[in-house]
């Protein structure tokens, strides 16, 4: 049972909201010098649990809306399948995402308390947010830059959690860090493109079509390198941040396999496992760079 819940709740994609929130506290550091252990322990817990929190309830509309049944899963697209296989119920699903929701929040509401109204406003778009994810904002086509956005939050929020300053360096990293994770959502909506866009769905790849956005795609991954160098110039990233550059290998392999057979998804899960990788280690260095 333990095994099916961590597979519900996407344990391995957790991984973008602790680097994010990694992100915040090294640029927190970098800037500051200082480091709170209590509040930066409570928020990587708040973080991902509100992260877990639109994983689950993704799950649960995707199935009610019959998504996950006519698309073909794979290790990074097309749901769990903890709901198809009949391994959970849906109102499990539903209730465990609320309970995670209101976890998360109630962590943010602490630091609200002692932080006053710039995290409520953060944690009012993020609770707002997570719960439409899945329907209104994916149904405007907003899904990529809801991530992007939430990026960006959880980076700027992390830092002010710990300093109570809005520090310009925290937004302009939060933003690459968001990009990164478009990034991922970006690639990995490519096999779901017919069962999303049947179902009424709206993502990036959709609007644009799938040979479209298969060129567009070098976009993301060179304004991620452009930022992070132009950052050095205006004081926002290090010198040091050039070591995520080394990552570059992982984004032209991920770029020139989506290239290959956008419409094919057997094609198209080499290309999202290198963006994945791609954005993990660009993440992880990004975070350290500020702490050499």
């Amino acid at each position: 049972m333990l095994s099916t819940w961590l597979r519900a709740i996407r344990i391995r994609f957790l991984l973008a909201s602790v680097i994010a929130v990694s992100n915040g506290l090294a640029v927190a550091y970098w800037k500051y010098g200082t480091l709170d252990p209590l509040y930066a322990v409570l928020t990587y817990v708040g973080v991902v649990f509100l992260h877990a929190s639109v994983d689950l309830l993704n799950d649960y509309w995707d199935y009610k809306r019959g998504i996950d049944s006519a698309t073909k899963r794979t290790k990074f697209s097309g749901g769990t399948g903890v709901l198809p296989e009949n391994l959970l119920t849906p109102r499990a699903v539903y209730i465990a995402g609320i309970i995670f929701l209101i976890l998360g929040a109630s962590i943010g509401a602490y630091f609200v308390a002692i932080r006053g109204i710039t995290i409520a406003i953060i944690l009012s778009f993020a609770v707002v947010a997570i719960y439409f994810y899945s329907t209104t904002i994916v149904n405007a086509g907003l899904g990529e830059l809801f991530v992007a956005i939430k990026g960006a939050m959880i980076v700027l929020g992390t830092l002010y959690v710990q300093n109570a300053v809005l520090e310009p360096s925290a937004l302009y990293v939060g933003a690459v860090v968001g990009i990164l994770s478009s990034t991922v959502l970006f690639v990995n909506s490519f096999p779901d493109y017919e069962a999303d866009m049947s179902k009424g769905r709206r993502t990036l790849v959709i609007i644009l079509g799938r040979k479209t956005a298969s060129t567009v795609f070098p976009i993301f991954i060179i304004a991620v390198y452009a930022m992070i160098a132009s950052g050095i110039f205006l004081g926002f990233t290090k010198v040091y941040s050039l070591i995520s550059f080394a990552s570059i290998p992982l984004a032209v392999k991920s770029v020139l396999q989506l290239r290959k057979e956008p419409e094919s998804t057997e094609r198209v899960v080499p290309a999202m496992a290198s963006a994945v990788t791609y954005s993990r280690i660009t993440g992880f260095l990004l975070a350290l760079s500020f702490i050499l």
